[in-house]
């Protein structure tokens, strides 16, 4: 066992900073009103919304009144997608997305297929990128909504969504273009107006804030329909009574990231490209998508010829190394990726990929324990499968 738990799971989830917990606890009891209500208290909870709405706005150089918060980036997306579909379908019924979304996204537009919308899900390349002539090549006029994810969580490819973003709109500026922001936030800058983008995902647990908190973006003029209906909070875009302490600590959880981007950045892509050089000495280790700076400085995918990734997994864990077997971000039970299918992984490499994803709380030292695990179990774990 190491001496300490290395945490290599961040896109799963974050630890949250100490100074959020200290932050939603404080919240939680001594500001815990109503947002909605008009005593000392309820003042208080919407003081604290307001000023989270400002950080987060000003991060994402908007206007606060362009940010709706939600319970996760699953219920941004779904919003996102199926808000604007369902509120614009009188002018078009066929949206565009990729074949490496998020399930928060392939299942939110299975389900508009469902409501006899069009999709179209367009094919990636070797590293799991998409291009802007792609998306022009089957835009139509009646195309009401077309999703691109920014960072893949499983592979880490990071899409061209700026360039995307302006080449929808030169060929037909009504199409609403929405970014999955929710890998990229905290580790990228996030502009909406220089991606073009007229709806953005975020969610809270991926930046060391608390689950159960989200936000997207609504660019002025888009037409969407709530998901809930209740009490009309938040415009009556979103009804609900707003977890205030979530939004909060989201707010200064990305301030703190923000505050420290590029320097997070370069420290990330040194870790990535330290422990790669390591690894990829392992015979038959291979990388899955780009592993340079035009990926996600936190996401690292392996491929592991002759180990089971869920073995793999928990020899990992038996010495305190924590990873996931692909995405860990729809389910614990196994199942088939969408993504390495799209890039085309070989069939035999299917079931022998492991993601390791890191976040500013992991250190040089880490990457260097857990080169050193997989090279020490790959060989035995290897001589027990092949005989």
């Amino acid at each position: 066992m190491t001496a300490k738990e290395i945490y290599l799971d961040n896109s799963a989830t974050t630890r949250v900073f100490p100074e959020v917990a200290e932050l939603v606890s404080r919240i939680f009891l001594e500001e815990y009103g109503n947002p909605s209500s008009m005593h000392h208290k309820g003042v208080e909870a919407e003081r604290e919304l307001r000023r989270a709405k400002e950080l987060l706005s000003g991060i994402l150089k908007c206007q606060p009144k362009n940010l709706i918060f939600t319970s996760c980036g699953t219920e941004s997306d779904n919003l996102a997608i199926i808000g604007c579909a369902r509120a614009n379908c009188r002018r078009g019924r066929h949206l565009i997305t990729t074949k490496v979304e998020h399930p928060a996204v392939l299942e939110a537009m299975r389900q508009l297929e469902g409501e006899g919308f069009e999709i179209r899900y367009l094919p990636v390349d070797r590293d799991g990128r998409v291009s802007p002539e792609q998306v022009t090549e089957v835009l139509r006029e009646d195309t009401i909504l077309v999703s691109v994810m920014h960072t893949n969580n499983e592979i880490g490819a990071v899409e061209p969504v700026a360039e995307i973003g302006a080449a929808i709109k030169a060929k037909n500026p009504d199409t609403l273009f929405h970014v999955d922001a929710v890998q990229a936030f905290g580790k990228a800058q996030i502009v909406p107006r220089k991606l073009h983008a007229d709806l953005v995902a975020v969610s809270g647990h991926k930046i060391h804030a608390p689950k159960g908190v989200g936000l997207l973006y609504v660019g002025d003029g888009v037409k969407i329909q709530p998901l809930l209906h209740g009490g009309g909070q938040q415009g009556g875009l979103r009804s609900g009574t707003e977890n205030v302490a979530g939004i909060a600590g989201m707010a200064l959880a990305a301030k703190r990231l923000y505050e420290h981007l590029e320097e997070d950045r370069e420290c990330l892509f040194a870790m990535k490209a330290h422990f790669l050089e390591k690894a990829l000495a392992i015979p038959e280790v291979s990388v899955n998508g780009r592993a340079g700076k035009d990926s996600a400085p936190q996401v690292i995918s392996l491929s592991v010829p002759g180990v089971r990734a869920e073995v793999l997994l928990h020899a990992l864990e038996d010495r305190g190394i924590y990873v996931s077997s692909g995405s860990a971000c729809s389910s614990n039970r196994p199942h088939r990726s969408a993504t390495l299918e799209a890039i085309g992984t070989p069939e035999e490499r299917m079931d022998n990929t492991i993601r390791l994803s890191t976040s500013v709380l992991n250190r040089m030292e880490d990457m260097d324990a857990a080169a050193a695990a997989l090279a020490e179990l790959i060989p035995m774990l290897r001589r027990y499968t092949r005989g």
